[in-house]
């Protein structure tokens, strides 16, 4: 996506349309950018640099065998916010792409689940081109039931 942050910004700012719709728009046309990030419906609440959240909701069609939200759409939730994080904050002379994640599974997902990515802004400024960025995600209660690193590979960009 050319400019993520921009495209946030406008949508959720549109006087006709409001946040919460802006919101939405946002999420669908972030979700076209990779087809398995469609299959969790996100809603992003939240984007700036060094920060993303977005929700997961609790349906059907994420669920596992025992009805809760299972583990792959955890991760590709984490990995949602984790892209959204990235684009808005890498500097423009870089450019990034994941390395490998990392995750453990602390409690079941039994309701809409938030997933959190952060960074420190001094991440982005330094010569070590491993990044590892902290995911969570948070059930309705506060409970964390999925929480690691996804690590980036940032290099400056090819002239």
């Amino acid at each position: 996506m050319a400019n993520v942050l921009q495209l946030w910004k406008q949508t959720t700012s549109l006087p006709v349309v409001g946040p919460l719709l802006g919101k939405r728009v946002f999420s669908l046309a972030f979700s076209q950018q990779a087809p398995y990030f469609a299959t969790i419906r996100p809603r992003f609440t939240e984007l700036r640099p060094n920060y993303a959240e977005l929700r997961i909701p609790k349906r059907r069609g994420v669920h596992n065998h025992i009805g809760t939200v299972h583990a792959i759409a955890l991760c590709n939730g984490l990995e949602a916010a984790m892209g959204a994080l990235a684009e808005v904050t890498i500097p423009a002379d870089k450019r990034w792409i994941p390395k490998g994640m990392d995750v453990a599974y602390t409690a079941k997902a039994d309701s809409d689940i938030r997933c959190i990515a952060e960074t420190d802004p001094e991440q982005w400024t330094g010569d070590d081109p491993d990044l590892p960025v902290r995911v969570r995600g948070v059930r309705a209660d506060g409970t964390v039931v999925i929480e690691g690193v996804i690590r980036l590979w940032v290099t400056p960009k090819k002239r």
